[in-house]
């Protein structure tokens, strides 16, 4: 087995830090998890409806739901999109289809699988299949993003 170097030790030192933030954001129960997503679901409410406090209140609550669900799958996507990039630099220099790859695309699928049945115990909160799909796309795009810049920094490094 391969000994890791300081940076792959920092990358995956990040890719456990977010791990840890999003046990914590899983086990908030639902009034919880509302109020924390409740300051974006605010700030881009009034960003685009800039008469929403005129509006009627039923209008009101649905632009509010609407808008609350797309920025907790936005969460989703965000925060595994975090643990790929992480994931997939702590994985080191490698081909883009390689072991190394898959590993961290199914590091990412198991954990959102973990995720989600440990939101099941929690009040209020559901085990959704959906929001596995979701956190398995943004840990792939993290893994693509990081490919992308491991490219562009291997290509531009000047040889030894």
């Amino acid at each position: 087995m391969k000994k890791l170097n300081i940076t792959q030790i920092v990358f995956l030192t990040f890719s456990l830090t977010v791990m840890v933030c999003i046990f914590m954001f899983s086990s908030e129960n639902s009034d919880e998890s509302s109020n924390t997503s409740s300051i974006f679901v605010n700030v881009v409410t009034n960003a685009f409806y800039k008469d929403f406090n005129k509006m009627p209140s039923y209008q009101q609550t649905e632009i509010h739901g609407q808008i609350a669900h797309i920025i907790r799958k936005m969460a989703h996507f965000s925060i595994y999109m975090a643990l790929g990039f992480f994931l997939s630099l702590s994985a080191g220099k490698r081909k883009l289809l390689s072991l190394k790859s898959a590993v961290v695309v199914v590091i990412c699928f198991l954990y959102a699988c973990s995720d989600e049945l440990h939101q099941y115990f929690v009040p209020g909160r559901a085990c959704m299949f959906t929001d596995v799909l979701i956190d398995t796309c943004g840990g792939i795009t993290g893994l693509l993003i990081s490919a992308i810049i491991i490219k562009i920094i291997t290509k531009n490094a000047v040889p030894e």
